[in-house]
């Protein structure tokens, strides 16, 4: 008779919960390695969280991922946000969505120095001619992960293939795309369940090998209740307001510091869809109506957003660093510049810790709803789509630009990396590192 066999992979041992320390410093590494946009970010976010160290199953990623996606503001940073919550309660919460800003920020800062006092930063554009390729295997790699999964038929299929030609070709708008998708499952979970039904919001104890897996009940932290939804509004809500209520009682109510702190939290209303959504909005108030940036400003402004860490709604602290450096009065310009870009990124950015932390306990009570899993799913076919659309959008303008040559050089590195991390598992952050080297190495040493 044979031996029971032992456990052969890491996969099939339960994985050990993290402490509060090992959060920590894992939230704070993502801050720094968080490329790519919103995409990139989610990307390695699945790998790290669901794939290597199995903190949260796939079906539970996937069902606080789709609800990111209906809420305002950077999805990526409220997921981050949502899964520390669940690992470590509110603290964790705060850590993680934090985390996820504070580099960016810290940096973004910096080049904004740089930008106002010389005009430019183009030093750094080398690295990123390396980093962008890479960002794109990243988010091919998602894709193709996450469609593993979640494409279980032809129905899934199809659902993708309708969001990606829906917003390549005809420019939906992200949110009705990701809104018509749950539609669509929750009458397709009730008319047809066998087909829609394909991603479990809340399988049997067990069903995965992760601390927050899909059988596991709602811990009595995270259930909602009346008085806990008031705190966190008291809470979230003076929070927020307090920076804008203290200037204005030091400056005045009409001085530029409250004025931004006024249209950042609009703009925090209502970037439904992303940063590529409110742009046109925060650039022609920005410009047109307050002067705090040019035109050129506001297109460099995004062109360092986009090749820093973070969310690309960052650009709105550019924005808010230059307009106090312009009207700096009664301060150096440095210091109100820094004020300004506080004051823009903290009503930018509270605003999600708000939307998760009263709206996650709901969320978290509803994952044993059949029909609701069955939109689970769905979204996630169209998630996938876009996904395709971003990676299309992405690969074109870093590989094909336009009016040049091809990029041979971020084809190879996109393949290489691509290659390296679905066949023999690269890790993120090797990745990262080397191809911004590469394309330091590249630039100043061999390129013609």
């Amino acid at each position: 008779m044979n031996p029971t066999p032992l456990p052969t992979s890491e996969e099939e041992s339960p994985p050990r919960p993290p402490s509060f320390k090992e959060a920590f410093l894992f939230w704070l590494k993502l801050g720094f390695i968080s490329f790519g946009g919103p995409t990139g970010q989610i990307a390695i976010m699945h790998t790290e969280l669901v794939e290597k160290k199995r903190w949260i199953s796939e079906a539970r990623f996937l069902h606080a991922l789709n609800y990111c996606m209906l809420l305002p503001g950077p999805e990526a940073q409220q997921l981050a946000t949502y899964v520390g919550w669940l690992l470590h309660r509110t603290w964790g919460g705060i850590v993680a969505g934090a985390l996820f800003v504070l580099p960016s920020a810290l940096i973004l800062w910096v080049l904004s120095v740089v930008y106002a006092m010389f005009g430019e930063v183009k030093w750094i554009a080398s690295v990123f001619d390396g980093l962008k390729p890479a960002v794109l295997a990243i988010v091919l790699g998602a894709g193709f992960r996450i469609g593993n999964r979640a494409l279980k038929n032809g129905v899934m299929w199809g659902l993708a293939l309708i969001a990606f030609v829906m917003i390549f070709v005809f420019h939906v708008p992200f949110p009705v795309i990701i809104l018509g998708a749950g539609v669509v499952g929750l009458m397709g979970g009730k008319l047809w369940p066998t087909n829609f039904v394909v991603i479990a919001g809340h399988s049997p104890k067990g069903a995965s090998a992760s601390v927050i897996g899909d059988g596991d009940e709602v811990p009595t932290f995270a259930k909602p209740s009346l008085g806990r939804a008031l705190r966190v509004c008291a809470v979230c809500l003076t929070l927020w307001w307090i920076p804008i209520l203290l200037t204005g009682v030091w400056l005045g109510f009409d001085h530029l510091l409250v004025k931004q702190g006024l249209f950042f939290s609009k703009a925090a209303m209502v970037t439904f869809g992303g940063a590529y959504a409110v742009l046109p909005y925060v650039s022609q108030q920005a410009v047109e109506n307050y002067g705090w940036v040019t035109a050129g400003q506001m297109l460099d402004g995004l062109g360092l957003a986009e090749t820093t860490p973070g969310p690309l709604i960052m650009v709105l602290q550019f924005v808010g660093f230059l307009g106090g450096w312009k009207f700096h009065q009664p301060l150096s310009p440095l210091g109100m510049a820094t004020l300004g870009a506080f004051m823009s990124t903290w009503t930018t950015f509270l605003p999600c810790f708000l939307w998760i932390f009263l709206g996650a306990p709901h969320i978290e009570q509803l994952r044993g709803n059949k029909r609701l899993s069955a939109a689970l799913s769905t979204i996630t076919a169209a998630v996938v789509g876009v996904i395709l659309n971003l990676a299309v959008w992405f690969g074109f303008k870093v590989l094909f630009p336009a009016g040049r040559p091809v990029n041979w050089f971020g084809v190879v590195v996109c393949c290489v990396a691509f290659t390296g991390m679905v066949r023999w598992k690269w890790g993120i952050i090797p990745v990262v590192l080397g191809a911004g080297g590469l394309g330091l190495i590249w630039k100043l040493l061999l390129a013609p």
